[in-house]
């Protein structure tokens, strides 16, 4: 027999904003990272890492084997948008990457395509120049599927 809960209206936005990022983190396949967006109402956005069930190992395995690599963030974009599924919930968007095809395509040697690597390096310059600041050469590194990759403060 179904049963209901009785929910109270609250002003604890965190107490929210956790209930729905459950919620969205268990309409996912286990071995998924899920990167959340919240958009504000104030034009802001917060993000927020997710992963289902076996997925926080795995995106650590898929991050130590993408470094060993020598994959990089153009790498990272490329692959991740092979893999993934975006989806929108209110304010809340979410791209959900399976990571089992991810670890496979870091083990097969997928790339970025070239035009796209050069695009990202003429963002990374013009953002540079905008700021005052010198671009690093090259891409950065690969961002990260796993908690210890995502967790770390230098690049």
């Amino acid at each position: 027999m179904p049963t209901s809960t009785i929910t109270r209206p609250t002003a604890d936005q965190a107490a929210v904003i956790h209930a729905v990022l459950d919620s969205i983190t268990g309409q996912h396949p286990p071995e998924t990272f899920l990167w959340v967006v919240h958009h504000h109402l104030d034009g802001g956005a917060t993000l927020h890492y997710r992963w289902t069930p076996g997925g926080e190992p795995l995106g650590d395995h898929v991050d130590r084997a993408a470094l060993a690599a020598g994959l990089d963030a153009a790498d990272w974009l490329h692959i991740g948008d092979l893999n993934c599924r975006r989806s929108t919930r209110g304010r809340f968007s979410t791209d959900a990457f399976a990571l089992r095809p991810v670890l496979a395509d870091v083990g097969n040697g997928v790339r970025s395509p070239e035009d796209r690597r050069a695009g990202i390096l003429r963002v990374i310059e013009r953002a540079a120049e905008e700021t005052g600041r010198t671009a690093r050469p090259g891409c950065p590194r690969w961002l990260g599927m796993g908690p210890d990759l995502l967790s770390r403060k230098t690049p």
